[in-house]
């Protein structure tokens, strides 16, 4: 080792990351009402019983909270029909899927994701020191033929977003056996399930039962989406000798104290829960159909936003478009990192804000 640089440096790859840029949620000066619309936020807030749980812990913040999460994994396993001792906890599922990372590869590894698909699975493949492998999708959606074509001796992970974000499209469960099944034993299927809780399609499964009964399938899912997005809870649901490896190598206390009270309530408020799906999907098919009308493509989305194409012309461009939106306080989310320089995507905000949007971009396209 160099004993005469001037100051300590990251290890080789390190630098060659292109760090996470979440959506922008501030809009111009002097615009008064802002509707943020770039995070996939659940626009009915978190559930009433989960604020008041998160209160009464404010009075005993000196505590350590349960370095198991214990209650929080038995309240998952409880609405999921689970084995508490299969289900990891986390900081955000984004937690997790870094953990899955550093535990299961290593330089030379490879780990395979889809070309659209979230940008923090290339981040962590890096930062572990193996090679991201991005594989074409087929019309936006997840290739299940390209995914085993790209799998070689070298390959460790395939990480699946199943619907994936940002283009919400997703996979029906007969591909995903098949993909499983077209996978050697020691590679690692990571199902990346954060939007799951708002999938209404009967060709759909989240990914439970195949976590479940295989011994290199995990299922991850996240409290995120459906009003806990600040609280930041993740979750694993994976074969034991999974689970054992991770616990070694997360945090002690990675889930705090309110976030462990909020999450329990949060997850056994189903009336709550069920209010944000018949809310999103609602406005989900008024969006897609208005914006249609409009002349805009919208890739169909199953989650709780739609990706919205622009035409090539820059006048009327994403980036224009973009522009437009924020000096009205309608802030989307720009997608040019993910392969999409022309496109925006929303999520299914409050009426008001939906509604603006589609006013706002009615104009936009007659200017």
């Amino acid at each position: 080792m160099k004993q005469d640089q001037p100051r300590p440096t990251p290890r080789a790859g390190i630098m060659d990351i292109e760090a996470y840029v979440p959506g922008k949620s501030t809009a111009p000066a002097g615009v008064t009402k802002v509707h943020k619309l770039s995070a996939n936020e659940n626009p009915l807030g978190p559930s009433p019983k989960a604020i008041e749980a998160a209160r009464k812990v404010a009075a005993k913040l000196e505590v350590y909270p349960d370095g198991s999460a214990r209650r929080l994994r038995e309240a998952i396993a409880d609405v999921h029909g689970l084995n508490p001792a299969n289900i990891v906890c986390s900081n955000g599922s984004d937690e997790i899927l870094g953990l899955l990372a550093q535990t299961y590869l290593a330089p030379g590894d490879e780990a395979v994701f889809t070309e659209h698909a979230f940008m923090v699975y290339k981040i962590y493949i890096q930062a572990a020191g193996a090679k991201p492998i991005a594989v074409k999708e087929t019309e936006e959606r997840a290739d299940i033929d390209a995914i085993l074509a790209a799998v070689t001796p070298a390959t460790r992970i395939v990480f699946l977003a199943n619907p994936n974000n940002p283009t919400g499209t997703y996979v029906p469960f007969q591909e995903v056996r098949r993909l499983h099944a077209g996978l050697p034993k020691n590679v690692l299927l990571v199902l990346d399930a954060a939007y799951a809780e708002y999938v209404r399609r009967n060709d759909y499964e989240a990914g439970i039962e195949l976590a479940g009964s295989s011994e290199n399938v995990v299922m991850t899912r996240t409290f995120s989406k459906l009003g806990l997005g600040g609280a930041r809870i993740g979750w694993m649901y994976g074969p034991a000798h999974i689970v054992d490896a991770i616990n070694r190598v997360r945090g002690p206390f990675n889930v705090n104290a309110t976030a462990i009270e909020a999450g329990i309530a949060a997850i056994r408020d189903r009336a709550h829960i069920e209010r944000s799906v018949a809310h999103n999907e609602k406005w989900l098919a008024w969006v897609s159909e208005q914006l249609t009308l409009l002349g805009l493509r919208v890739t169909p989305s199953v989650g709780n936003f739609v990706l919205i194409h622009f035409p090539d012309d820059k006048r009327h461009s994403a980036a224009a478009a973009d522009d437009y939106l924020s000096a009205r306080g309608y802030i989307l989310r720009r997608v040019t990192a993910y392969g999409f320089p022309n496109a925006l995507r929303m999520s299914i905000g409050t009426e008001e804000a939906i509604r603006g949007v589609v006013d706002a971009l009615k104009t936009f396209l007659k200017s």
